[in-house]
């Protein structure tokens, strides 16, 4: 049987009778890989930059800005992202927006470490957070109802200050998914399982109306950047 969750994704994800070119064209992009994430260590409010094949996927980003001329570049305020983002505004010729509340969730008892760490120091955590990472957020951890307000407030308040525009927004994993599940309905509890992960070197396309005239339009999870604009959804 479908999960009513699921079920909402499909429901948004379909484009209904509004011009497809009216509202808000958001493009996520994760920032390019970190040595953290290659250990799949959790970065959270670490400040921490890319490797060399994270400095690839941000060269891949640039030239995949480059044909799709977005009119407006922001991003999270962590190294990680400033990194990812630095080629594309030197090819676009803009200066990146940086947002303080972009940044990731800080991850608590996790920050920079492995689930599997995490659990070896503390027995059960590991599991709660698995069954219900709200409920059972890491201990020390920003609640993640307030990081899913904060990255989804961004967000919308871009269907104002770039209407009927494209937008590439880079920013991070956990706060994309937060956010996502927030502007979809989607219950937050389900953000692991709903979307297990949004990758690095690839993007997520959401259209938004303004004044939350309708729900946002998921239009596409994970398009590899070798993809042309032409290609995308």
């Amino acid at each position: 049987m479908t999960d009513p969750a699921t079920r909402r994704v499909a429901s948004t994800s379909t484009v209904g009778p509004r011009d497809e070119s009216l509202g808000t064209r958001l493009i996520l992009s994760r920032h390019g890989q970190t040595p953290w994430h290659a250990e799949n260590r959790y970065c959270g409010s670490s400040d921490v930059g890319l490797t060399t094949v994270g400095r690839q996927q941000a060269r891949a980003l640039a030239r995949w800005a480059t044909n799709a001329a977005p009119t407006g570049l922001i991003c999270s305020p962590m190294r990680r992202c400033l990194e990812t983002a630095a080629p594309t505004a030197a090819a676009l010729g803009i200066e990146p927006v940086i947002v303080d509340d972009l940044r990731e969730v800080h991850f608590g008892i996790a920050e920079g470490r492995t689930l599997d760490e995490v659990d070896a120091d503390h027995p059960g955590v590991v599991e709660a957070f698995r069954a219900d990472p709200v409920r059972h957020s890491f201990t020390g951890s920003e609640p993640p109802a307030d990081a899913a307000r904060r990255v989804a407030g961004v967000l919308r308040g871009l269907t104002s200050s770039h209407p009927d525009e494209t937008v590439l927004v880079v920013a991070h994993n956990t706060a994309f998914r937060l956010a996502l599940c927030l502007l979809l309905g989607i219950e937050l509890s389900h953000y692991r399982r709903i979307f297990p992960r949004i990758h690095n070197g690839a993007l997520t396309h959401v259209r938004m109306l303004p004044d939350d005239q309708d729900p946002p339009a998921l239009l596409g999870l994970n398009i590899p950047l070798d993809r042309t604009p032409a290609d995308s959804p």
